[in-house]
Formats: structure tokens, sequence, C-alpha cells
């Protein structure tokens, strides 16, 4: 479903503010109310509010004798009371972002905001943060775009997990590619999911060797045995301590002269 929604109070309203100073304000105002418990008071003047208070701890509200509302955060107290209410309701809510798709599910707008979410049912995807969405051309069977991930290689998996699996993806391409640097040690780094994919020994507990899998592709060998990565104009060592990299070779633009 979506998120939550947001709150909103418009009208002839008093605003007290105690944020270690007194102060109050009359007039005709809107206040909105985040579903984070922001609460923001806008007049015509600026565009800065009113007054606010930033995720407050506690946003409560009394119908009984007109309309009022308060909320509070450690010692920070805002109180909002309607003399004349034009309209109070509850929006439906959702983070926002770029459109990259659309939902097979409901049709809806799928939008990229913390991972792919679509505003219309509120399905929810991880997506990493170096991911590329792709355009529709390239969906996957299910309906759902697919992503493009650089984990050694370039991967386009589904942005359904349970559809095509990325960590299965690089498992496949890179399990027990790489020998363990540890000079008494006779293992295979394994791909392994410990918070991020990690390639991590096979003796483990007995050797706790294990690096990050960074994000870019194979290009080359470091001096000390491991993959380097290209992550975008630098290269590196799967071990991010190592200084042993090599230096790659820069092929000669096609027609460049020659030193010989």
């Amino acid at each position: 479903m979506i998120d939550d929604s947001i709150r909103v109070l418009a009208g002839d309203c008093t605003v007290i503010t105690e944020t270690g100073d007194r102060e109050e304000y009359r007039g005709r105002m809107t206040t909105i109310v985040k579903p984070d418990n922001t609460v923001l008071v806008h007049d015509t003047d600026g565009y800065q509010p009113v007054a606010w208070l930033t995720r407050a701890d506690s946003v409560s509200s009394d119908r009984s004798d007109g309309f009022t509302l308060v909320a509070k955060k450690d010692s920070q107290r805002l109180r909002i009371a309607a003399h004349d209410q034009d309209g109070f309701a509850n929006y439906p809510a959702s983070a926002a972002g770029p459109l990259v798709g659309t939902c097979p599910d409901c049709s809806g707008a799928l939008v990229r905001s913390k991972g792919v979410h679509c505003v219309d049912c509120g399905d929810r995807y991880g997506v990493p943060a170096d991911a590329t969405i792709r355009d529709d051309a390239a969906n996957c069977e299910c309906g759902l775009p697919r992503m493009r991930v650089e984990r050694g290689l370039a991967f386009n998996v589904c942005l359904d997990r349970d559809c095509e699996s990325l960590d299965e993806a690089v498992t496949e391409a890179f399990d027990r590619e790489w020998n363990c640097p540890e000079p008494d040690c006779d293992g295979d780094l394994r791909i392994l999911r410990r918070g991020g994919l990690i390639a991590g020994c096979e003796h483990y507990p007995d050797c706790d060797t294990g690096f990050a899998i960074p994000a870019g592709v194979v290009d080359g060998e470091c001096g000390c045995g491991l993959p380097t990565f290209d992550t975008g104009g630098e290269t590196r060592c799967l071990d991010a301590t190592c200084e042993q990299v090599r230096q790659r070779r820069v092929d000669p633009e096609p027609g460049a002269a020659s030193d010989d």
C-alpha cells in the first residue's frame, strides 16, 4: 500500500511555538503534517514556513472544541489552534522519484527513490545505489524492468530478486574463481552475502580473509594475484588496501602515431 498519508489543516489559526522563546502568530495558514511527524505551517509570504518542527516525537489533535494540533520534540512544542477551519483532510502519499517503468500488477507508475516502488499499489524492490534501470525494451518476462549492475561483470537482472537473483548471477560467474591470498591458506574465495556481496575464504573461521566486491568490472590482475576492477575511470584491487595495483595498459587510439 501507499507509504502513509499527509494531513492538511487550513484556516484562520493561531500558532504558538516554544523552542526556547515563545512566539505567537495569527493568520490564515495551512499546516502540513508529514508521515514522519514533520509539521510545517505555511502562510502566503516567502518560501520558508512560518513555523515548523522536524520529526516530532508526537503529534496529537483535539476536535472537541474547534481544532487543535500539538507537536512535541524534546523541550520544543508547536501548537496550532483553528478559529475558523477551512478544511482538514488526509491525502495518500508516497516517496517521489524519477519514473522508471510501469507496475505489472496494477499498471501504476514505478519510480526510483531509495529503491523502486509503485506509487499506486506500493510494491517495493530493493535496488543497489549504483544500478541503472533499463528501459521498457529490456523488461523481464514478469513485466518488471531489468537493472544493470556491475559486480565483476555487467549483469542485467530483474528488479525482483525472487525472479532473477543478482547474488546467484555473481556466484555463478565468480564463486571459487580466485584463490585466497593468505600465504598459508589453500582455500578458494566463495561469493557470500554479508550485508553486501563479498568474496570470502572457504576455510572461515580458520581463515577470516574476505573482500567486499566493488562496483565495477574485472579488467586485469593485481600484483598480489587478486583481480583488479575498473570502477569508472579508476583501477583498484579486490583488496581495497592493496598497494600492488598494476598500472593498466592504455591502448593507443586508432590512427594514433607510434613511438617506434
